[in-house]
């Protein structure tokens, strides 16, 4: 599913916006439609013993995911109600130590509405915070860390923990050689979490893995068709990537 909108730097703060489908074609629709659709995706096609994997990134058509190490200024408003709805569909939100720390992740859900709607269909007000790390190089102060209320898995090989951290926070130690077994730390968390459907925000290091080790099943990605500075609207390329692999 493609979507391309032209600028939104004109519209009204409560006019619709519009996403356009690209790959493959369709009709527009807003973001929580696409949303919804991915999540019924999710639900018919999960994999038997680990979630079904969704990758959404940002990128420019000259390649830059971030500007200035930041993802954040690359994207528009459509960016942004695609990227919130997205994380409103799934049991978890995934990121790599790097992004969290750069992107200074907070509560993964922060309006009432799509709370609400979590509620409504049977899901916990927050989906859970997955941080993928290597050396638990993340700060206390971290806003989503910092949270007593924030319910988050770290996903390592490290025999280490975080301390200082009010969070609520679980492990998810899957070693393998001395390195990060992602096939198994996925498993482990559809098992011990109940982890349906898992939404990754990158980075880039972490996105080459899953899709190396062929651990997603949809791709959604955000391009800006032209190189930075030029004002064009936003083009989403949503694919399949395959079955319970």
């Amino acid at each position: 599913m493609g979507i391309a909108t032209g600028s939104n730097a004109e519209r009204a703060p409560d006019e619709q916006v519009m996403l356009r489908r690209l790959l493959p074609p369709g009709e527009p629709a807003t973001a929580q439609q696409i949303a919804d659709q991915l999540e019924l995706s999710a639900t018919e096609h999960s994999p038997p013993a680990r979630p079904y994997v969704l990758l959404n990134m940002i990128s420019t058509a000259d390649g830059r995911a971030s500007i200035e190490g930041r993802s954040r200024p690359l994207g528009d408003r459509a960016d942004r109600e695609l990227f919130h709805a997205l994380r409103s569909a799934v049991d978890a939100v995934m990121a790599g130590a790097g992004t969290v720390r750069t992107e200074r992740y907070g509560p993964i859900i922060r309006e009432d509405g799509p709370r609400r709607l979590r509620r409504e269909r049977g899901r916990s007000e927050q989906p859970l915070a997955c941080i993928v790390s290597g050396r638990l190089a993340l700060p206390a102060d971290l806003p989503l860390l910092a949270d007593p209320d924030a319910r988050v898995a770290i996903i390592t090989a490290s025999p280490a923990s975080l301390t200082g951290a009010a969070a609520q926070i679980e492990y998810v130690r899957a070693e393998r050689h001395g390195s990060l077994d992602l096939p198994r730390a996925l498993a482990e968390l559809h098992e011990r979490f109940a982890v349906r459907s898992l939404l990754c925000e990158g980075g880039p290091h972490l996105n080459s893995h899953l899709l190396a080790a062929a651990l997603v099943q949809r791709h959604v990605g955000v391009a800006l068709p032209a190189p930075l500075g030029v004002p064009v609207g936003l083009a989403v390329a949503d694919e399949q990537q395959g079955g319970h692999r």
